[in-house]
């Protein structure tokens, strides 16, 4: 499993129409193939602040298969134009875990 994890930096004053936004593009996303589960988190510090996490089966499941689709052309369209600046994204492999028993 790879995680990819970006910050979405959201124009001030427009986060409720990015809310909206996401809401019809994460169908696009959640259709792909290789993909297992998303979270959209809101900062609690910084209202405008979002924290960003896919998980993905392999990379190139997002990196070859996601974007290269024509569903990442809508998701680009629905969503990229709120951000300010455009954020980094990076994927991760897990190393450790500890849960509460």
């Amino acid at each position: 499993m790879v995680t990819e994890l970006a910050v979405l930096n959201v124009i001030p004053g427009r986060e409720a129409e990015f809310e909206a936004a996401f809401a019809q593009a994460k169908g696009l996303i959640a259709g792909a193939e290789g993909f297992r589960s998303l979270d959209l988190q809101r900062c609690l510090e910084n209202r405008s602040r979002y924290f960003f996490r896919v998980e993905w089966e392999r990379l190139e499941d997002h990196t070859d298969g996601f974007r290269n689709s024509p569903a990442y052309g809508e998701w680009k369209q629905l969503l990229h134009h709120f951000y300010d600046p455009f954020p980094t994204v990076e994927h991760f492999e897990l190393v450790a875990r500890v849960e509460r028993s």
